[in-house]
C-alpha cells in the first residue's frame, strides 16, 4: 500500500510514518516543509519537502515526486495552535490558525487529488477542541474556530467524495505530548498514531464523514 502523510517531520505525523512503516509492504511518502533529522534517519521513506499547506504553489511542490493515481491512503496532519482567552484574543492569530488549520487541509487535498488511487482513503487531523457540543471550558478561540470549521469542511468533502469512492475520516488524535502542546498531554505520539491507524483501517464508504477519536469512539459535533 502507498501512503502519503503530511506534516510528517515531527510529532504525530512522524509517529504515523513510523506506524505505517511497520507493515513491510507499505511505501510511505513523508510530506513536510523541511525534514527533521529523525525523519531523515528512517529507512524506506520517500521524503517530499517544500510542502507548505498555505502555499498557492502547492501543486508544484508535488510534481514529479508522486505518481498519478497511486496513493492508497492520505492523511493530512499539519496544523498550528495559538493559546488564547477572551482577554488575549488576537484576531491576526485567529486568522493565522484558520489559514493553516482550515484552509490548509483543503488546499492540500486539492493538490493531492490527482495522486489518489481509485478508492483511496482520506484522513484529516482536526481536534476535539473543534466540537461545539463538547466545549465546556471556553477560551482557545482561534484553535476552536479553525478546527470546528475544518470539521464542517471535511464533512462536505466526505459527501462530495463519496461519488469518487474516497471515504473520509475526521480525526482527533487525543491529547498528545508534542511540541505543539509543549510536551503536555496524556498519551504519546506512538499511541495516538497506532489508534489513528486502526481507525483508518476500518474506514469505508459506509462510515465516511464521521468524527473519530483515536481510541475508536465517535465524537460529537
Amino acid at each position: 500500500m502507498k501512503i502519503a502523510i503530511n506534516g510528517a517531520n515531527r510529532g504525530i505525523g512522524l509517529a504515523l510514518v513510523k506506524a505505517y512503516l511497520e507493515d513491510q509492504n507499505n511505501r510511505v511518502y513523508a510530506l513536510c516543509r523541511e525534514p527533521s533529522k529523525e525523519l531523515e534517519k528512517l529507512d524506506n521513506v520517500s521524503i517530499v519537502e517544500g510542502v507548505d499547506v498555505k502555499s498557492d504553489q502547492l501543486s508544484k511542490a508535488l510534481e514529479g515526486k508522486l505518481e498519478k493515481n497511486s496513493i492508497d491512503l492520505f492523511i493530512n496532519n499539519a496544523g498550528i495552535l495559538r493559546s488564547d482567552d477572551w482577554k488575549s484574543l488576537n484576531l491576526k492569530e485567529v486568522q493565522e490558525q484558520f489559514l493553516v488549520n482550515t484552509l490548509g487541509p483543503l488546499n492540500m487535498l486539492k493538490a493531492m487529488e490527482p495522486y489518489l488511487n481509485q478508492g483511496a482513503k482520506i484522513g484529516v487531523l482536526t481536534s476535539r477542541m473543534g466540537s461545539i457540543e463538547d466545549n465546556t471550558s471556553g477560551g482557545m478561540y482561534g484553535y476552536r474556530i479553525s478546527k470546528a470549521a475544518a470539521n464542517a469542511a471535511f464533512k462536505s468533502v466526505a459527501i462530495d467524495f463519496n461519488s469518487k469512492s474516497h471515504p473520509v475520516a475526521i480525526l482527533h488524535p487525543g491529547y498528545v505530548k508534542t511540541d505543539m502542546t509543549s510536551g503536555n498531554g496524556n498519551i504519546e505520539p506512538k499511541e495516538a498514531a497506532a489508534g489513528l491507524k486502526k481507525v483508518m483501517a476500518q474506514l469505508s464508504l459506509e462510515n465516511t464523514g464521521q468524527f473519530w477519536h483515536s481510541d475508536g469512539n465517535r465524537l460529537p459535533w
